[in-house]
């Protein structure tokens, strides 16, 4: 499901003196700023996150390995569980 993102327009002036606040609600957020100059939209800025979400283009297997992932609940396996597979098939294999 695609998520609806907030944007903001702002100016570039007004971009610059306030680059903290506004990297920190387009991450905290996920809030998207339309950055113009002189009136004419020149930039986008947006987290992280949302741009490998939603701008990235991810290779067709991938998508279905983490869409098989989040069916079978192996997208909530901490970094120890993944690690403790790893480990064990390693294991198996010698």
């Amino acid at each position: 499901m695609t998520k609806t993102h907030m944007t903001k327009l702002i100016d570039a002036l007004s971009a610059r003196a306030n680059f903290g606040k506004v990297m920190n609600e387009a991450e905290k957020k996920d809030i998207r700023f339309l950055v113009s100059r002189r009136g004419k939209p020149k930039v986008v800025i947006l987290s992280v996150e949302d741009y490998l979400r939603n701008i990235v283009k991810k290779p067709k297997i991938l998508a279905e390995i983490q869409q098989d992932a989040v069916i079978t609940g192996l997208d909530k396996m901490t970094d120890q569980e993944i690690q403790d597979e790893i480990d064990a098939s390693r294991k198996a294999r010698k």
